[in-house]
């Protein structure tokens, strides 16, 4: 099983330069192929948490911070671009923008009294924001629509023409996938990236190098929720509706739950993970609400059988079979890492 997996990863790891262009023109081919508005509505859905996965792996996966309430970040952008296209007659592309950068200063707001904060204090603050959020949202009746929401919000345009169609908004979404990705592919390769790493390996270390972990930190939460944001955007003109119950807790822990599954840490990671969970969603479907104790079945065996995700790089537990010898014979292949020597003296 385990050279099994390891051929697989080694195949895609060695044709990933044939392999990503095809997929690409595979996806982009999709809709022309496809001539079904339910199937096209599912892959713009998968695609959606595509976007929101890759941006909670920005700031859970690379930079170490454990983010819980990422739903609130989400319910900031859909109401900021909500609030600008229906009441505003904003053009999308533009309250898109404008949902993105307001996200990305409450994501700075945020970050400020959570600089020094880390773990599951972290995880409980970011928890705490996001509720906060969708309560204000419920309760500001004459901004937001409390419990009634925003409605009638209008559908994507370009230059005149109406983008209200599975394949227009197939393609939006799947446009700024590609962006996102891309970009953060690019920034991992850059100082920034290379300092979220880090942060995330060893914050003293990191800190003790001359590295501005609290900049770097504030940088890489308000990169992911500008992205958060502009998904944020998508759902209120995909939807054309927005209301608080849009943005429970639950939303938070179901895109968490896609990057970890997937593999955080990873650019693939989120994208599988994603893909999979909308896939036994819509596949089990017909149990009506039973289907969730199908989806968590999935969740717990994922995290006793690969525990770092399916794109991980660490060896399976399913490899050493859950025994005693097993795990440790996976702790003495991965140690814990060595602290710095910081009093030593050349």
């Amino acid at each position: 099983m385990k050279e099994k997996w390891q051929s697989i990863r080694g195949f895609f790891r060695k044709n990933s330069r044939k392999l990503i262009p095809l997929l690409l023109l595979a996806a982009i081919l999709l809709p022309i192929v496809v001539d079904n508005s339910y199937v096209l509505g599912i892959c713009t859905k998968i695609l959606l948490y595509m976007l929101l996965a890759s941006s909670v792996n920005v700031i859970n996966g690379y930079s170490g911070q454990f983010a819980i309430g990422h739903a609130g970040f989400l319910c900031v952008g859909a109401y900021t671009a909500a609030i600008l296209m229906a009441r505003a007659n904003v053009p999308f592309f533009l309250a898109m923008l404008g949902a993105g950068v307001m996200t990305a200063l409450f994501g700075m707001l945020v970050s400020f009294p959570i600089g020094k904060l880390s773990g599951i204090y972290l995880g409980f603050v970011t928890l705490g924001f996001s509720e906060i959020v969708r309560i204000i949202c419920l309760n500001w009746t004459s901004v937001t629509g409390g419990p009634m929401g925003i409605k009638a919000i209008p559908g994507p345009k370009i230059f005149g023409f109406s983008l209200q169609s599975s394949r227009g908004y197939y393609y939006i979404i799947f446009t700024f996938l590609v962006i996102m990705v891309f970009c953060t592919s690019r920034i991992l390769k850059s100082r920034t990236g290379r300092a979220w790493i880090s942060i995330r390996e060893n914050g003293a270390a990191a800190a003790s190098i001359g590295i501005n972990t609290a900049q770097y930190k504030t940088m890489n939460i308000m990169y992911a929720t500008f992205w958060e944001g502009c998904a944020g955007a998508f759902m209120a003109t995909y939807y054309h509706f927005v209301d608080s119950s849009m943005f429970v807790t639950d939303e938070s822990f179901n895109i968490l739950s896609m990057a970890i599954i997937g593999g955080m840490g990873t650019i693939a990671g989120p994208l599988v993970g994603a893909l999979l969970i909308n896939i036994v969603t819509e596949a089990f479907r017909f149990l009506s609400e039973y289907r969730m104790v199908v989806y968590a079945l999935i969740i717990i065996g994922m995290m006793w059988l690969r525990p770092q995700g399916i794109a991980g790089s660490s060896d399976s537990v399913l490899v050493s079979g859950g025994s005693k010898k097993g795990r440790a014979r996976r702790r003495t292949a991965h140690p814990k890492p060595v602290q710095p020597e910081t009093e030593k003296e050349g």
